[in-house]
């Protein structure tokens, strides 16, 4: 999975979630794994206003394309929020409890991009199997 095949809904949640200074941005590939979905997009939030700020501006791009979720998870002041959109889900999580479940390592098969805080598709987005442990696919 590179950049240029990213679904260009996911491209814009990515950008949202940038604009609101999300860290830890990484979109699992799950196609073909026999997953519920195509892809997770996961997105850290270092306070939990943030992550509803996050959780908020994803929604608003994707619902300006047309997309609304199918389902919501998380609630006001929550510190894991989920907005699932059938193809992709987007899982906003605060460090704390993204280190805790760690859907990274359940999920370690699945294809992955990191992108760092600038637009996607550039070259600042890495491919890798697990950037966490300093390893790539």
């Amino acid at each position: 999975m590179s950049t240029e095949t990213v679904r260009p809904e996911l491209l814009s949640a990515i950008e949202a979630a940038q604009d609101k200074k999300a860290g830890a941005i990484t979109l699992l590939d799950l196609t073909g794994l026999g997953a519920f979905t195509d892809y997770f997009l996961l997105l850290t939030g270092y306070s939990t206003p943030q992550v509803e700020a996050i959780s908020d501006a994803v929604e608003q791009t994707l619902k300006a394309r047309g997309l609304r979720p199918q389902h919501r998870e998380g609630r006001s002041g929550a510190e894991w929020l989920l907005l699932d959109y059938g193809g992709f889900i987007v899982h906003i999580f605060t460090d704390r409890l993204r280190l805790f479940y760690d859907l990274e390592r359940l999920w370690r098969v699945a294809r992955r991009i990191n992108f760092d805080d600038s637009t996607p598709g550039s070259s600042a987005a890495s491919n890798s199997g697990d950037a966490a442990r300093g390893r790539s696919s």
